[in-house]
């Protein structure tokens, strides 16, 4: 169920995932939840601050967001949207919770394979409302937030795949995925609510591990749930992390500290895109 922390210049939230589960939930590295009323835990938030070999994906189920990058590109998100921020080799940006009456939702961290790290190009996606599909399940609803569900596409991860649904059940709702594919890496966090997944219960705040199998049932109880599924595939690579950079060898993080010190640390330009 993770820790009650702060990061940024003060934002209070949970770590759900950090790095003592990166080896458990690999290639997921980082998973923050935040979840309140009160503007004052958030909106601080996160001054530009530097990234390098990963890619973050921020998702609102209520609130909004305003980014900002290294090209001076600033775009917001709010209720049920989505920001993908692939690093790469190198990017700075800010993260501005804005006041709102509710704010609730995650930031994953998704690791880049080795060989991609230095050669990823940084880029923007703001994942609007207008690009995710929704489908009606029996006793609920799903929202295709990146990925592929059902022979329908959204924004694909270009170094490592990912699928990522925002499910809403009814109480006593439940939907049956499929999670085929070999060194896949599947997780559920429950955003708003307890769940049972493939029988086991599961807490609500709570990101839970996936077996081996190829489809996972997922069920809500007596009251309605959102729940978060993740899944992409494993990269079994050593991981050298230290604040927001994560890297193979401790080499390579020195290099990127200094890097930062020097004024070298961006080598490409960032790309954007907003819906």
């Amino acid at each position: 169920m993770g820790y009650r922390t702060e990061d940024g210049a003060g934002v209070s939230l949970v770590r759900v995932l950090g790095n003592e589960t990166a080896e458990d939930f690999d290639p997921f590295l980082m998973l923050d939840a935040f979840d309140s009323t009160d503007p004052r835990d958030y909106t601080a938030g996160f001054p530009m601050h530097p990234h390098r070999g990963i890619e973050t994906v921020t998702f609102l189920s209520r609130g909004a967001i305003v980014h900002e990058d290294h090209l001076g590109t600033k775009a917001a998100i709010g209720d049920g949207e989505a920001q993908w921020l692939t690093a790469g080799s190198g990017a700075f940006h800010s993260e501005m919770p804005q006041p709102a009456e509710r704010m609730l939702g995650v930031q994953l961290w998704l690791n880049i394979p080795a060989r991609f790290k230095m050669t990823a190009e940084p880029f923007y996606h703001g994942i609007v409302r207008d690009e995710i599909e929704e489908f009606k399940l029996d006793g609920g609803r799903l929202r295709l937030i990146a990925g592929e569900y059902g022979g329908h596409a959204g924004i694909r991860g270009k170094y490592l795949p990912l699928d990522c649904y925002d499910i809403f059940l009814d109480a006593h709702g439940s939907v049956t995925l499929d999670v085929p594919g070999e060194d896949k890496s599947a997780m559920v966090f429950t955003l708003e609510g307890a769940a049972v997944v493939s029988g086991t219960p599961v807490a609500a705040k709570t990101a839970a591990r996936l077996g081996e199998g190829d489809s996972v049932r997922i069920e809500a109880g007596d009251f309605p749930i959102e729940i978060l599924f993740m899944c992409s595939r494993r990269l079994n690579e050593p991981i050298a992390w230290a604040g927001p950079i994560v890297m193979n060898t401790r080499d390579e993080l020195r290099r990127a500290f200094y890097e930062i010190d020097e004024g070298t640390f961006v080598k490409q330009a960032a790309g954007y895109r907003n819906g």
